[in-house]
């Protein structure tokens, strides 16, 4: 299903320099899910910068990269989608606002009624993604990456894991048997780790920044843990050594992307270095690999922390710029 926004409007009235690549876009059409739900209510200052989503999806519409049609919108996932990656207890809790205490603190903000309908729609949301890469080839969802959700708990400012949600529904459903997680977030993907551990149906990699969040790191598939201040060289070359090979011996039937701008120099929450152009070229290369295989890609948006709202949320839609080349 499609949404319109006032954004739409203000899209239409945009006059744009490149207009040839808007065209290209609006005729080729990049799969987009969004719901306004992706934003929700905090406290002023928050660590968490929950503001992105809403402009992120602003500047996709002014740049014409959703499409004539607007956004994709998902449908709240039902908790028997969640429980496919997470303990029913640990559901249940979130659902009936009854979380532990440590819980809610390892989470790190409180997971009021709108913050619990954000992760449900951002599940829904990665799931609409995946089913979309599935038809089209690619695919890309304004939300997503919680890969700190562990299976018994959520934490770093995840409450479900999306990813994990999306492969396990997929996988009920006969649509996938295998799945290729390429996590790129600065963080290493603990939570995708611990639902995944001993399952050769997917195969968990994690790029990241060695010495950041989480203090205790669960073991993927396979861990590239990185030294404090590694530039776009270093970070590239580890990519191409490694993921080619990884797609040849997995064979997945769908990769999920987390392109999380948290790797930058500038972000608040990261220990690389890297640039805004080692970043498009990290996106290029892994979307590439994968479309030059033959295999779905669905992206999502990941860890981005940066205090200056406006840079952030246009860091984040580089990914989104990348993939509509591949639509």
């Amino acid at each position: 299903m499609h949404i319109q926004t006032e954004f739409c409007q203000r899209k239409m009235q945009c006059t744009l320099t490149a207009r040839t690549w808007i065209d290209y876009i609006e005729f080729m059409g990049l799969p987009i899910v969004h719901h306004p739900h992706y934003n929700a209510e905090l406290a002023t200052g928050h660590r968490f910068p929950i503001g992105k989503f809403r402009r992120l999806a602003e500047i996709l519409l002014e740049e014409g990269l959703a499409g004539p049609a607007g956004f994709h919108q998902p449908d709240v996932s039902k908790p028997d989608r969640i429980t496919l990656a997470h303990d029913k207890t640990y559901v249940d809790q979130v659902l009936t606002g009854q979380l532990p205490i440590k819980i809610t603190k390892d989470i790190g903000f409180p997971v009021d009624e709108s913050l619990v309908l954000r992760a449900l729609c951002a599940s829904g949301g990665t799931v609409l993604a995946a089913e979309l890469a599935l038809e089209s080839g690619i695919s890309c969802n304004t939300a997503g990456g919680g890969h700190h959700a562990r299976q018994h708990q959520g934490a770093g400012f995840c409450v479900f894991n999306d990813v994990a949600i999306a492969i396990r529904v997929l996988q009920q459903q006969g649509k996938i048997e295998r799945a290729l997680v390429v996590d790129c977030d600065v963080h290493q993907g603990d939570g995708t780790a611990d639902i995944f551990f001993n399952d050769p149906s997917v195969f968990t990699f994690s790029i990241h920044a060695d010495k950041n969040y989480p203090t205790r790191k669960r073991p993927s598939d396979l861990d590239i843990g990185l030294a404090d201040g590694t530039g776009d060289a270093d970070y590239l070359l580890e990519l191409r050594n490694k993921l080619p090979l990884l797609m040849r011996n997995h064979r997945p039937d769908l990769v999920i992307f987390n392109g999380g701008v948290d790797p930058h120099h500038d972000d608040h929450l990261g220990r690389l270095r890297l640039t805004d152009h080692g970043l498009q070229a990290r996106d290029r290369f892994v979307i590439e690999l994968a479309r030059s295989n033959a295999v779905p890609i669905a992206c999502v948006v990941g860890g981005g922390y940066s205090r200056d709202m406006e840079t952030l949320a246009r860091r984040h839609a580089g990914l989104y710029r990348v993939a509509a080349t591949f639509a």
